[in-house]
């Protein structure tokens, strides 16, 4: 058992708070290799979800100080429309947080962070980025932004202008290394925070999520949340097999 809290349940109860935002602005600062600073977290859909989601998936929206919009989710159990649910919660961000009678100019730049519990698609690697390019299609010439629109903008390139998405395929990751983003998805995976952990957020992860920290109302309810996971993977696993036989038997 791991003597600290999983992120998840941090992220629904402790992350909230202010005086803990240091923890998730270490792993965006070690995720987007700059210095990121949370100002404030926004209303986010995690308000209304159903009881299955309350322990499948756990999301919040925070805003950095350079006014740009970061979505952090987390999803414990398959799904199988995963991909177009990223595209669904960008999308409605850049709607909602535009206010009526503003120009394009002033959409908002959109990072969506996603921390994934299971196989999503194909791929060896442990943590994808995905954003968006234009190319010509004779040439392949990367369609660049005129020197007006760099400084009107005050970015480089056009991907800038566009929701940005990283995906943490964090299950079975049980290596330990000197690398700050290893030992992120070491942590989201494992719950365990070596004494030699030096990535940004994790030295006050340690301070900040440990479990002796939690009350005993709240420790019942984190192990009701342990539990319920266990169920619910549990139960997707034993209809993937019944599935499998099922499949075999009918030929």
């Amino acid at each position: 058992m791991s003597n600290y809290i999983r992120f998840d349940w941090a992220m629904k109860r402790l992350l909230r708070d202010k005086a803990n935002f240091s923890v998730l602005e270490g792993l965006l600062t070690t995720l987007l290799n700059e210095k990121i600073t949370i100002s404030r977290l926004l209303e986010s859909e995690s308000n209304q979800e159903s009881e299955f989601d309350k322990y499948n998936r756990v999301d919040l929206l925070a805003e950095d100080s350079k006014g740009e919009l970061i979505l952090f989710e987390i999803q414990n159990n398959n799904e199988y429309a995963y991909f177009q649910r990223i595209l669904f919660g960008t999308s409605k961000l850049v709607t909602e947080y535009i206010y009526r009678g503003n120009g394009y100019e002033k959409i908002r730049k959109i990072y969506s962070i996603n921390i994934v519990y299971f196989s999503l698609g194909c791929g060896t690697d442990f943590v994808y980025h995905g954003k968006t390019e234009f190319r010509g299609m004779h040439n392949n010439e990367l369609l660049e932004l005129s020197p007006f629109q760099k400084q009107t903008f005050k970015v480089d390139a056009v991907s800038e202008l566009y929701p940005e998405y990283y995906i943490l395929k964090v299950n079975d990751f049980n290596r330990w290394s000197k690398l700050p983003l290893e030992q992120w998805i070491y942590f989201l995976n494992t719950g365990e925070i070596p004494a030699d952990a030096t990535a940004p957020g994790l030295p006050e992860a340690r301070e900040k999520l440990k479990l002796d920290k939690l009350s005993k109302d709240e420790l019942k309810a984190y192990y009701r949340h342990l539990d319920n996971i266990v169920i619910l993977r549990d139960n997707i696993h034993t209809e993937r097999e019944e599935g499998r036989l099922e499949g075999r038997a009918e030929g």
